[in-house]
């Protein structure tokens, strides 16, 4: 009998519920040990690219194809896990913004003092999704002013700093303000102005337990898993 490994994982802070609910799970189940490592996709895939070791990574489809193609990750082992929509969260019991449209949403962020959100760049997929959207909008300026950038990773979450009550209105993954107590979750953006995330997971070729790596990949494909992911406010694929 293989005597019980640890496996680094390098995930999207968007599986950071997930995570929680089922490393311990998996480590009965399989005597193998999930070291989790959470962060912004588009910085795990930068210090992967950089060299980093890990043995499963999980970061946006895109971004796990980039990787892929320099050789970072084995070749054949990318497999699809969830979908991610951007949400909305405000301070619990606040007045909640305008979801309907993308006109209401607007007016809602321009009535907002403060708005909590991933850098757009070097942040989370939510944060390149939503420099675009202000832009589409007309209000990049207007929003440059009132914005507010979570530090990144589980301890930087924008409803962190809605909790905290330094910003009226928290944009971000719908998982990760799901993974913050003490905030209203009030749903998806408008679907003309929604952008959803794939979040793929792989073998890093930099792995030192690849076997290991794939069984926990596979684990979280089962009917199971599925159902924790999707509990946790993504879509599983």
């Amino acid at each position: 009998m293989a005597a019980p490994v640890s496996i680094r994982v390098l995930s999207t802070t968007a599986m950071k519920m997930v995570f929680e609910e089922l490393s311990a799970r998996f480590e009965r189940e399989t005597g193998n040990r999930l070291d989790v490592q959470l962060g912004p996709s588009l910085v795990l895939e930068k210090r992967l690219a950089e060299g980093e070791a890990a043995d499963v990574v999980i970061v946006t489809g895109p971004g796990a194809a980039d990787l892929a193609s320099r050789g970072k990750l084995a070749a054949g082992s990318l497999i699809d896990i969830a979908r991610s929509l951007i949400g909305v969260a405000v301070p619990t019991g606040a007045p909640r913004p305008d979801l309907s449209s993308a006109d209401g949403f607007k007016q809602s962020l321009l009535a907002a003092k403060s708005v909590a959100l991933s850098k757009p760049v070097g942040g989370g997929a939510s944060g390149a999704h939503m420099a675009k959207v202000f832009e589409q909008l007309g209000i990049t300026a207007a929003m440059a002013a009132k914005a507010k950038y979570g530090a990144g990773g589980a301890a930087g979450l924008a409803g962190l700093v809605v909790k905290r009550g330094e910003a009226d209105i928290g944009i971000q993954q719908m998982a990760e303000l799901m993974a913050v107590d003490g905030i209203d979750v009030v749903g998806p953006l408008p679907a003309e102005i929604q952008g959803a995330t794939l979040f793929t997971a792989a073998v890093a070729a930099s792995a030192a337990q690849p076997a290991a790596a794939r069984a926990a990949i596979a684990f979280l494909t089962t009917p199971a898993a599925k159902a924790i992911v999707k509990a946790k406010g993504l879509e599983p694929v």
